[in-house]
């Protein structure tokens, strides 16, 4: 998950100390919990054992999680549930994991989440080695971070006895990465916890950002077929590599806005069986996204005519044997959306910020909070703290450097999103 800082229309900015944007006068939400004794007490809690949420993160990353195979790390995480008393603890039918923490009452129900995969195959070695402040292994920041600080903010309330307001249901979703699409959240609010939920935060890689603003995306995967034949002696069939080659230089040529940000981009391709063949076959995956979904079906309208020119200029160019013929499928769909700063979801994560003294910034990103977005429930998705360098590389790190504050923070932040 990449959460660039940035501008749109002088509304999203890089915040350090935290501000309210457009609003005159701050909620104060954050500095009333701290108030309270036992809330007081659950946030000086959070702060004494991030050597425990440490070891969580080290063991859950030590644990493979491949995209559609999050099923052993998806057990430990329930096992973990259950030993800190959350009530109904499950893997319901998609592979999340769900424990319950009842409030005063039912209501706001807020679901606290975090995602269990990663986007590395099975085969790749996952172990975690630390070296000081320092920890390295793949996914140990996006979102092992995530997963552990949510078992965190468990703990800190269990050890303050807090009772909230609102009830809280922890969660570890699958599929949030790669072609996943976003598997779990939506079963959640489609099946799981359809109609029942108020509020949504996601726990989502290190720093102490506020994403509050969803990057869509739609993402395809382009095959071209054709008969196939010698290189030499079947010279002048239409060839399926090099209708991918014409596509990938009409997709070459889009010409994006930076404002509001939208890209392009071709991750795999794949084809063919030797050199001195021409292919039966050749494909590849395109990502294409933007921060406002106007602009992302402008850019996925363009993709589509990108497609029928390649395949005609491919067949026109060449006039021996059968034609080509294109299969074009969509395999990932992330809805854009938008939490306005406005909203008393993103000024309640404002206070709290504001509360505990830390710097924030605002950002756009692509998580499990874009699901929630779409269907206009509140949701964000918050920094695990610490420092994160080299997200989706095998040599990932994360600086454990006041990464308390991060559990921190998110502790107060669920107490106050299950006030009314």
């Amino acid at each position: 998950m990449i959460k660039p800082c940035l501008v749109w229309l002088a509304v999203f900015t890089c915040l350090a100390p935290a501000k309210l944007i457009g609003q005159d006068k701050p909620n104060d939400i954050g500095e009333r919990l701290l108030a309270r004794p036992s809330i007081r007490a659950a946030v000086d809690a959070a702060g004494t054992f991030e050597a425990e949420v440490l070891a969580d993160q080290i063991d859950l990353c030590s644990i493979p999680a491949p995209p559609f195979g999050e099923h052993k790390r998806a057990e430990a995480y329930r096992a973990r549930f259950e030993a800190l008393g959350l009530e109904r603890t499950r893997i319901d039918s998609v592979g999340n994991v769900l424990g319950e923490r009842p409030g005063q009452t039912d209501q706001p129900h807020l679901v606290f989440s975090a995602h269990l995969d990663t986007v590395f195959p099975e085969d790749v070695d996952v172990t975690v080695t630390r070296d000081g402040s320092i920890l390295k292994g793949p996914g140990i920041g996006d979102d092992c971070r995530g997963l552990a600080v949510v078992l965190g903010v468990v703990r800190a309330l269990d050890r303050a006895a807090v009772r909230t307001w609102g009830r809280i249901t922890f969660v570890g979703t699958v599929g949030e990465e790669g072609l996943g699409d976003l598997r779990g959240v939506k079963h959640l609010f489609n099946t799981e916890l359809a109609g029942a939920v108020d509020r949504f935060v996601s726990v989502d890689g290190a720093g102490l950002g506020i994403t509050n603003v969803a990057v869509g995306s739609n993402r395809y995967r382009v095959t071209f077929r054709g008969p196939g034949g010698h290189s030499f002696g079947a010279f002048g069939l239409a060839s399926p590599v090099h209708a991918l080659g014409r596509l990938i230089d009409e997709i070459a040529k889009f010409d994006v806005s930076t404002v509001p940000k939208t890209t392009f981009n071709v991750g795999r391709i794949g084809g063919g069986t030797s050199i001195n063949a021409i292919a039966e076959d050749a494909w590849l995956e395109v990502d294409l996204r933007s921060e406002d979904p106007v602009t992302l079906a402008i850019i996925d309208k363009r993709f589509h005519g990108a497609v029928e020119t390649a395949l005609s200029e491919e067949n026109d160019r060449w006039g021996r044997g059968g034609r080509l013929r294109v299969e074009l499928e969509l395999v990932g769909r992330r809805p854009a959306g938008r939490t306005p700063d406005d909203t008393q979801m993103v000024r309640t994560a404002v206070s709290v910020s504001n509360a505990l003294g830390l710097s924030l910034r605002m950002s756009a990103g692509s998580t499990d909070a874009n699901y929630p977005m779409s269907l206009g429930i509140p949701a964000i998705t918050i920094d695990g703290g610490g420092r994160g360098f080299g997200a989706h590389a095998l040599d990932e790190t994360f600086d454990t450097t006041e990464s308390v504050r991060g559990t921190e923070r998110a502790t107060l932040l669920a107490v106050a999103l299950t006030e009314p």
